[in-house]
């Protein structure tokens, strides 16, 4: 058993505004309330928490996650991206956490949705 204390700080916490991840306890949080994700979701969320506000590229993405070599042609971390800004466009629909830089890779960043419709604009 750990001293008091100790254990709260082994604990990682990570994310922005409304979202919290805590990858040694295997969940996200939105507004406190847990996110449905697979692990690899899971761990791909964390990686871009880890690195947040820099752009990382997908073949680092790739090493972290799947903890394979990556091969020029695989599109895995694309695809779980895409099921990424899915789930948490659905739960936080008012912010943006992940961004695509074209020919780079992705940063992760709260930044506010650009939604295209308001109160005023029929849908």
């Amino acid at each position: 058993m750990l001293p008091r204390g100790v254990e709260a700080a082994t604990q990682e916490v990570l994310g922005e505004g409304d979202l919290e991840i805590r990858p040694t306890e295997y969940v996200a949080l939105v507004r406190g309330r847990p996110l449905a994700l697979t692990v690899r979701e899971l761990s791909l969320l964390a990686a871009l928490a880890r690195r947040s506000g820099r752009i990382v590229s997908r073949e680092e993405l790739y090493a972290v996650v799947w903890d394979r070599p990556f091969r020029k042609e695989e599109r895995s971390v694309d695809v779980y991206v895409r099921k990424l800004r899915g789930k948490l466009e659905s739960a936080l629909p008012e912010a943006t956490f992940i961004h695509t830089h074209f020919g780079f890779g992705y940063r992760f960043h709260e930044e506010p949705s650009q939604l295209f419709h308001t109160d005023a604009t029929p849908r």
